[in-house]
């Protein structure tokens, strides 16, 4: 089993069956506030959608295309993040991320965006990684931001997001800037 430790109080953990009820019942809770800005939620109403994802992720995994975690904070699952891809023949990881409401405001996210990202150049050997964002949620682009990721442009109407379309920011870094 995959367990990445950040520090003291925050780790990583490859996303597991078990850890459904958990991950449903906090994206229950938080449904409104993430509603804003991701495009599944209307597609997660009951316990057997969260397991479904979760096998989705547990293949990804066995076929070495992506890997998910959730969020581990003082003991307690928080939240979900991830290479939501891996791109083997262009040493590229995408990394989603989404954090249950109550827990926002701790740095836990730019924490683990840092994490994933070391994890991807030290131990995966990786070139680059990127994450897309929604041009307006300010909270969730200010982690590239403050982990010196370039925003390398944007993609008109990336996503449909229940009834309007979002342009996404694409951020990346590269292992040579990372490293410096």
């Amino acid at each position: 089993m995959f367990i990445h430790k950040i520090d003291k109080e925050l780790s990583l953990k490859l996303l597991e069956l078990k850890d459904a009820e958990r991950v449903f019942e906090i994206t229950n809770q938080s449904r409104e506030y993430l509603q804003e800005w991701l495009p599944w939620l209307d597609n997660t109403t009951k316990l057997e959608d969260t397991k479904g994802f979760i096998n989705m992720c547990l293949k990804g995994f066995a076929e070495n295309k992506s890997v998910n975690t959730v969020i581990i904070y003082k003991g307690q699952i928080v939240g979900v993040a991830g290479y939501n891809q891996i791109n083997w023949s262009n040493k590229t990881a995408y990394i989603g991320y989404w954090l249950g409401e109550e827990y926002q405001g701790n740095g836990i996210m730019t924490r683990v965006a840092k994490a994933l990202t070391d994890y991807a150049f030290f131990e995966l050997k990786l070139d680059k990684v990127e994450i897309r964002v929604a041009e307006e949620n300010k909270k969730s682009r200010g982690i590239p931001e403050r982990l010196g990721f370039i925003n390398e442009g944007c993609i008109r109407q990336a996503e449909w997001l229940y009834d309007h379309y979002v342009d996404h920011i694409v951020y990346g870094i590269l292992t040579k800037d990372w490293n410096n």
